[in-house]
């Protein structure tokens, strides 16, 4: 019979896949994925922003018709000529989810054509 020399014991292989591996996922949590920001630059804190719901807003539907108040507008330089100077200022619409926004982008042209100051689009999260 033949002496057995020393028996060599294996490594075991999936523990150090699985150690790699929980290592690469916390240098991926732990780590920045992308490039830091400036250091001097500071975010805009949008918080203390001024809430309102819509009650006169113009409202443009999917096919593009206008209406404010249920009733319909037969576009957006008439329904400037109606309102007062002070709500002119600020003008509100109510875009339909549907709507292409190549319409939406010229209604908010012909309505600052027509005299409207600012124009503000708003949106499902702005009317909670």
């Amino acid at each position: 019979m033949r002496a057995r020399g020393p028996r060599s014991r294996r490594e075991p292989t999936i523990a150090l896949i699985n150690i790699v591996f929980l290592m690469l996922v916390f240098f991926m949590v732990a780590g920045t994925l992308s490039p830091p920001l400036d250091k001097d630059l500071a975010l805009v804190s949008t918080g203390d922003l001024e809430g309102r719901p819509p009650p006169d807003a113009l409202v443009i539907h999917a096919d593009g018709t206008l209406s404010y108040r249920g009733a319909d507008q037969p576009d957006a330089a008439t329904y400037v000529a109606e309102l007062d100077t002070e709500v002119r200022a600020e003008v509100r619409i109510v875009p339909d989810r549907d709507l292409p926004a190549i319409q939406l982008v010229a209604l908010g042209r012909d309505l600052r054509r027509a005299g409207a100051g600012t124009v503000i689009i708003v949106t499902e999260r702005g009317l909670e």
